[in-house]
């Protein structure tokens, strides 16, 4: 008996020792953060510095091209969860999708092989959150002032600023985790998103600064389809009093509401004397975005840099992976656009940032076209766990060690579905490569082909479907995007997914839930 009491107990030492050999991972994670906002990626307008991103590059590897697969926020998050696109996982949209939380998920993989894991902050999943042993999130979209959250399903009210309090409760969860385990946690950010509320302490960050327009502001569509012109998303067509900040947040605390007004009164005062019209107007509400977006991202890297600190204070940094980004892109005044949702390059492609001290190089860049679908396999790879077969993304792990895998992908699928409401954003599909786009706008009221050539127009401007030049790069690219939508089991035509699970005018309701391997569930 003592002799089996003494096996038990040298099993459970090296079971923990074992644990505690593996990767931590700290996955930093943003909402509508663009790559435009980071000073690592080096864009033109000089928007603001990120120092604490930056030191993330700078320690690690920058991924120039991380594509997401449906440009919209919760879906990208289920997409994380599962390893899964859209239509495998459920969850299409943000109108009235719910992330169904009986599936297979990495994180219960993650549990099931040691792992402590957390998520704290934004979820936006519509389910409570599984597989974690701590998580504490906002309720739907969250508010960036004195934010309620959901502490394991108890409403909890804050003071404060949103990225600090996410912050603070990541700390928190670290000093008091499960020491014996290796841990995951998903510190995930409500910035910068929509209406862009800046923290009180930065409402005067830029001095009045008046930030360069990008050269597509007034971006005309010409000859593009109906499905690109005809939205409802730009600066100068959906601006609101609240983005433009003419309005004050109705849950700011005296204090907060007097600097509020001290800063935005006075201007907001000269705006209304002046009485913008046309492209004046436009010009004013890009220089109001930018102020408050950059602001909000200010506040984001404040705490990245804390956070890093934390690790290097607790010795955690040298075992800790740190992934860095975003569920997509976002436009900041690019083709006249804020939001996301195109297949354009500004919203299809997210900030990527790998620090793995000892295994990734630093001050590094990868150029391979990688996605937040390959992320749920790069978590179990890093805890040395094997990867479901049904996850249709690949582990990064070998790309983060400087390894030049065979076969890598040489293109990418891509599907958003998301319609009427909000914006207005015809539902779409398409094949993206390196330097092309074949891009497929369908129903209701359009059926239209967009081929973009980044190489010859990178500002992705003109359509050049229907140039002969072209033919034969169009009857390659629907052969690879046929091949692509087989690989990942979406059938065709895809579903009429629509605000409210109404269809779409002259087709019939689809199905509230589809079983098997690639069918959908309708929304």
């Amino acid at each position: 008996m003592k002799s089996l009491l003494s096996l038990l107990t040298f099993l459970s030492f090296a079971s923990a020792l074992c644990a505690a050999d593996r990767p931590n991972i700290l996955f930093l994670f943003c909402d509508d953060l663009a790559s435009q906002a980071i000073s690592a990626y080096g864009e033109k307008r000089k928007l603001l510095e990120t120092p604490g991103m930056d030191r993330i590059a700078k320690e690690g590897i920058r991924f120039d091209r991380c594509l997401v697969t449906n440009s919209i926020c919760g879906p990208m998050r289920a997409v994380i969860q599962t390893g899964k696109y859209s239509h495998a996982n459920g969850f299409y949209n943000n109108s009235n999708s719910k992330f169904d939380s009986s599936q297979q998920t990495f994180p219960k993989l993650l549990q099931k092989a040691g792992y402590t894991n957390a998520v704290i902050g934004k979820w936006h999943l519509m389910t409570d959150p599984v597989g974690y042993d701590y998580w504490n999130v906002l309720p739907g979209q969250g508010a960036y002032y004195n934010p309620a959250m959901i502490d394991n399903g108890k409403t909890v009210k804050h003071e404060g600023y949103v990225t600090d309090i996410v912050t603070d409760l990541g700390i928190d969860w670290l000093k008091k985790r499960d020491k014996t385990k290796p841990f995951m946690l998903m510190l995930q950010h409500k910035a910068p998103h929509r209406e862009w509320e800046p923290p009180i302490r930065h409402l005067d960050h830029d001095k009045d600064r008046v930030y360069e327009e990008p050269a597509t502001l007034f971006d005309t569509f010409e000859g593009r389809s109906k499905a690109v012109s005809d939205h409802d998303m730009g600066i100068g067509r959906t601006f609101t009093e609240r983005d433009a900040k003419l309005v004050t947040p109705g849950n700011l605390t005296p204090d907060q509401l007097k600097y509020w007004n001290e800063y935005y009164e006075p201007r907001n005062a000269k705006f209304r004397e002046a009485n913008l019209t046309g492209k004046e107007l436009v010009k004013w509400r890009y220089q109001r975005y930018m102020h408050d977006y950059t602001a909000c991202v200010k506040a984001v890297d404040e705490n990245i840099k804390r956070t890093l600190d934390y690790l290097d204070q607790e010795g955690l940094a040298k075992n800790t992976v740190v992934i860095l980004s975003s569920d997509q892109g976002f436009y900041l005044g690019e083709h006249g656009w804020f939001d996301k949702r195109w297949i354009f390059e500004e919203s299809l492609s997210t900030p990527f940032l790998v620090r793995w001290p000892g295994v990734a190089k630093p001050s590094t860049t990868n150029g391979k076209i990688v996605s937040l679908l390959d992320l749920a396999q790069t978590f179990l790879d890093i805890a040395g766990e094997p990867q479901p077969s049904d996850m249709q993304g690949r582990s990064l792990v070998p790309l983060f060690k400087g390894e030049e895998p065979a076969e890598w992908r040489k293109s990418f699928y891509y599907h958003y579905y998301e319609f009427p409401v909000p914006h207005r954003v015809r539902p779409h599909y398409g094949v993206i490569t390196d330097r092309y786009k074949l891009v497929h706008y369908y129903k209701p009221d359009v059926d239209d082909w967009d081929l973009l050539d980044r190489q010859t127009d990178p500002l992705e401007v003109k359509n050049f479907y229907a140039d002969p030049a072209y033919a034969d790069t169009v009857k390659e690219l629907k052969a690879e995007l046929t091949r692509l939508q087989s690989e990942v089991h979406e059938t065709l035509p895809p579903p009429r997914i629509a605000h409210g699970n109404a269809p779409f005018e002259g087709e019939p309701a689809q199905p509230k839930k589809g079983k098997g391997k690639g069918k959908k569930k309708a929304k």
